[in-house]
């Protein structure tokens, strides 16, 4: 098939596109490269089956013929980070809702399916675990920026599910904390690679808050599949959760990570209002249920996260030494 991948330079979005070109389709990666990076698709960029255009979801006359000439749209692009939800939060929400919004428009015209991704974030501080895909949404106050990144992806899901309504094939996967090679390693990045960054540089590892915070982490190939898996008919419609079972405290993530990266970095606590300024909240714990994913699209995370943790140590290592971070 004709695939475009939006934010196909990104962390999920190479990856992504390395398996679909692997799996003999033809695909065009759109991405500003406000976060992409080039060298991210280098295998990608040797393959005559793929194009790469430089350009954006909100460019809706650019969009247009992309998605005119596409039998499916991932749609990856977005603004993230939990610093740009505190500092920016028109970046996040205009950011995400126009381009989502351009993107289901111009499909819906064509009939053109859609896999959107969105993020566990919608579900916010909802005390009944595991989450499942029809779980109340728990947020805190409008005022804290906090929730917008929450509050523009669940509003993406709206339109996704109201263009399914009107005959739309699109699908939402709903991502638990992906990690892996490429991951950014910044304040606006995940926790995994700013704490490997720093294990490898022995400098101390920053956990926010007490590190009592609960999470489950799923390796970026297991991400993938569960991604590719929606491109069938029978995942129309609906939304999925994307995620590994196994969960983990922030402080265990931490030392289980110094302890594989042999380092001797010290592990300190770092306040709420330190890192992200005062009135910041959080989500106590995430967790899954991915009984429809396993039922509806066979997946079934294959990669530990001791396995995974040590994948990204040894690709942070060679990227260190080669001078990319």
């Amino acid at each position: 098939m004709n695939i475009l991948v939006t934010g196909g330079a990104g962390f999920i979005g190479s990856h992504l596109v390395e398996r679909l070109l692997k799996l003999g389709h033809n695909v065009v990666t759109l991405d500003d490269m406000s976060t992409g990076q080039l060298h991210f698709l280098k295998e990608a960029t040797e393959n005559n089956r793929h194009s790469m255009i430089h350009g954006s979801v909100t460019d809706k006359s650019l969009l247009r013929g992309l998605v005119e000439r596409s039998d499916v749209v991932f749609h990856l692009a977005a603004v993230l980070g939990v610093k740009n939800t505190v500092e920016n939060p028109l970046k996040v929400i205009e950011g995400n809702i126009d381009g989502t919004r351009n993107v289901l428009e111009l499909a819906y015209q064509n009939r053109v399916k859609v896999v959107f991704s969105s993020t566990s974030e919608v579900y916010g501080r909802n005390p009944r675990l595991p989450f499942n895909e029809d779980s109340d949404r728990v947020l805190g106050s409008p005022s804290i920026h906090r929730w917008c990144y929450a509050t523009a992806k669940a509003i993406d899901e709206h339109l996704c599910f109201a263009y399914a309504e009107k005959g739309l094939p699109v699908s939402i996967v709903r991502y638990f904390n992906a990690y892996g090679p490429r991951q950014t390693s910044s304040q606006y990045g995940g926790v995994i690679p700013r704490f490997i960054k720093a294990a490898l540089l022995n400098q101390p590892i920053e956990v926010y808050h007490d590190g009592s915070q609960i999470r489950c982490f799923t390796f970026v190939s297991d991400t993938v599949e569960g991604t590719v898996a929606t491109m069938s008919h029978t995942a129309n419609g609906l939304a999925f959760n994307i995620g590994s079972e196994f969960s983990i405290t922030i402080l265990e993530l931490a030392h289980k990570i110094r302890q594989l990266s042999g380092s001797s970095s010290p592990i300190i606590l770092v306040p709420y209002e330190q890192a992200y300024g005062s009135g910041y909240e959080d989500m106590a714990v995430r967790i899954p249920d991915i009984t429809r994913s396993r039922n509806l699209l066979h997946y079934n995370p294959a990669v530990s996260l001791e396995d995974g943790l040590q994948r990204s140590i040894d690709w942070f290592r060679l990227q260190l030494q080669e001078g990319r971070l």
